[in-house]
């Protein structure tokens, strides 16, 4: 549980708005925190810079944290990017140069401010992750250090559009949601009756950003800017990387720990795509006390000791039973030296006739072509934690639908920790494949939990830059990683390897349904086991706090649901996901808003051309003169040869529709 904390060293005032000027006149709105004393004594300032709308939607963790921080002596500065929220301007992709050159201007005016010392952090989670990492390769002389939470050094290969090649169906789910929230109006209340020219611009800006995103099917200069892992030698300040095992980023902190030569520290807990003091799913930690112990040395000059601790620090997770959504993980904190970790040595099993094996041994040939229905119980691609029901189910279903390697009843406990990883040789009847490779825990029961899982497209199997076509019937190798994870697997358990063709509704099926044989004994997989470490002192964090949250009258409950219908007549199988927000009424500043999603995927058994994904966001904001629901709707399908995407926006003033857009773009597959 976290402890609300009602004062702090330093008294806090709140300006509110505050409006940052750019060279080309463009002015960018923000919310900054700071103790009252600040321009007798000032503090080192913290950079947000993100496009959800600060006073409307993330301000329930904003007043959770940024207060907190800035009684603690630091100025916290929350900024909508530009042509979201209250800024000026348009907002027309993530990433951009124009992000970034705001970002740096931003960084030199807090730089410069009369309550300022000249230093400045950045931080943010998600987009706000991504971006501090971005703007620290640009090295802006007064940034002096980062904490990026639950983001990634790498666009294409570890972000909701592609995952080892593969198109992910977030991609449509993200593209809907941006589509509506970029068409909301901003606030009356802080830029007067210039509201509706301003949403009028916005409106008349909307494109379905899955556009640009869909042209780029490989590894190109458009994923690759903006993506650090390009060049990890841009970045020599100080950077510490977060992220929880439950989120879709975790990977990213151990490639930083790996490829960044400065200061660095990296940390992965339980949590999903939460700030680790909300604890969703818990344990929450003292996050809030940890980053001002990184601000305070590396902002201030104050030697705090955070940097005389372990560098990686992880969540071992313990055994337990498969559920759609966890309160709390149970476990406990190890920590490295450094990753990668001395402490870590890999054990290499050989996939055997359904079995895992420490030696290889021949057998009959192993085919396997799973059904395009595979993965309606492996949850969704990452997760929000809280009550909604993303998690994945026992996998028994799952299992049944691939081919399985199973060791023996493990004889003692053993800790993995790392990316596991399989070098596969195998014969495929297709052209286009892919495969999916996930380790099970198996309980004695039969119950299977999944413990982590790893794609790759295989097309891509010598990069992603210029994909290959298979030969049929021609040997290829490939080497897939799968996802780091922190699990205890336990005496008795048995550790199970499955692979299967199809990952639906995840990942997009290939167009045709391959075969792929695989030989006994001719495949690998390497587990990463954590050695004990004799007298090592496991590590603690301060209890989560926060500051008091944002008032607010609750006008209609959140609800949430993951529904999966089966046809048995058609073989159609759907699964819908919906998520209701509430409506919450604003009381401090006079705001309601409301949000509602419905994401729905449809597949036909045996036939993977059959697969659709329909997602359509409703959100609602209504403040001073503005009452405005925006209605986003983004639709894929797709034959043999190209994906067929149409979108459509509405945008209603009480209750009247005042703005429509709609299009459909076709692209070619490339190796997909």
């Amino acid at each position: 549980m976290t402890i609300m904390a009602e004062s702090f060293p330093r008294a806090v005032r709140c300006l509110d708005p505050v409006f940052i000027p750019m060279k080309d006149g463009t002015r960018l709105a923000a919310t900054i925190w700071l103790p009252e004393d600040a321009e007798t004594a000032p503090v080192a300032a913290i950079l947000e810079l993100i496009p959800y709308r600060r006073r409307d939607g993330t301000v329930f963790r904003d007043v959770k944290m940024h207060p907190y921080i800035a009684g603690h002596g630091f100025a916290c500065c929350r900024v909508d990017i530009r042509g979201s929220g209250d800024s000026e301007g348009i907002l027309s992709d993530e990433y951009t140069e124009q992000e970034f050159d705001d970002a740096e201007e931003i960084i030199a005016w807090l730089a410069v401010q009369p309550w300022s010392t000249g230093a400045v952090g950045m931080t943010g989670i998600s987009w706000g992750g991504f971006n501090a990492l971005q703007v620290a390769a640009r090295q802006p002389s007064a940034l002096k250090g980062v904490i990026a939470l639950c983001g990634s050094d790498d666009r294409y290969a570890d972000d909701v559009h592609y995952y080892g090649g593969c198109l992910l169906t977030e991609d449509a789910m993200w593209s809907s949601f941006i589509l509506g929230l970029g068409a909301l109006p901003p606030d009356p209340q802080i830029v007067g009756d210039h509201w509706r020219s301003m949403w009028q611009e916005r409106l008349e800006a909307t494109t379905c950003w899955s556009e640009t995103w869909m042209q780029h099917q490989r590894r190109d200069a458009y994923w690759q800017r903006g993506s650090v892992c390009e060049d990890f030698s841009r970045i020599i300040i100080p950077v510490y990387a977060i992220s929880g095992w439950d989120d879709t980023y975790y990977n990213a902190v151990p490639r930083l720990m790996q490829g960044l030569s400065g200061p660095r520290k990296g940390l992965i807990g339980p949590w999903s795509h939460a700030y680790p003091f909300l604890g969703d799913p818990g344990p929450a930690i003292g996050y809030l006390q940890e980053a001002i112990r990184w601000w305070r040395h590396w902002l201030d000059g104050v030697d705090t000791g955070i940097m005389d601790e372990p560098a990686y620090t992880a969540w071992i997770t313990e055994p337990h039973a498969p559920a759609p959504f966890y309160p709390d993980h149970p476990g406990r904190w190890v920590a490295e030296p450094s990753w990668p970790s001395p402490n870590i040595s890999q054990r290499l099993l050989h996939l055997n006739e359904g079995a895992l094996g420490e030696t290889a041994e021949q057998g009959t040939s192993m085919r396997l072509s799973s059904p395009v229905t595979t993965g309606r119980d492996f949850g969704r691609y990452g997760g929000y934690g809280g009550i909604v029901p993303d998690m994945a189910l026992d996998q028994r279903r799952e299992d049944g639908l691939g081919l399985c390697f199973d060791t023996m009843p493990l004889s003692d406990d053993f800790d993995m920790l790392g990316a596991p990883f399989i070098n596969i040789t195998a014969v495929c009847d297709r052209t286009d494949a892919f495969l999916v490779a996930k380790i099970c825990d198996v309980a004695p029961d039969g119950t299977s939990t999944l413990v982590t899982w790893g794609a790759l497209n295989l097309t891509h199997r010598n990069g992603s830059a210029q994909p290959q076509k298979l030969v049929p019937g021609e040997t290829f190798t490939a080497r897939i990683a799968l996802n780091h994870t922190g699990r205890r697997f336990p005496k008795g358990h048995r550790l199970r390897l499955v692979l299967t063709t199809q990952l639906w509704p995840i990942l997009w099926p290939s167009p045709l349904i391959p075969t792929i044989v695989i030989e006994p004994g001719t495949c690998t997989l390497s587990l990463p086991v954590r050695n004990a470490v004799e007298g090592a002192i496991a590590p603690a964090f301060q209890p989560a706090e926060s500051s008091p949250p944002v008032p607010l009258v609750e006008l209609a409950i959140e609800e949430h649901r993951r529904e999966i219908a089966i046809d048995m007549g058609s073989g159609r199988q759907s699964v819908t996901l919906t998520s209701d927000f509430g409506r919450q009424h604003l009381t401090d500043r006079s705001i309601i808003t409301a949000a509602r999603v419905v994401d729905s995927m449809h597949i036909t058994e045996s036939d993977p051309l059959s697969a659709s994904v329909h997602t359509g966001w409703d959100l609602s904001f209504a403040s001073g003169d503005a009452d405005v629901t925006t209605r986003s709707s983004v639709t894929l399908t797709s034959d043999a040869k190209q994906f067929h995407l149409t979108w459509r926006l509405e945008a209603y003033e009480r209750d009247t529709l005042v703005f429509e857009r709609e299009g459909a773009t076709c692209f070619d597959r490339d190796h997909l």
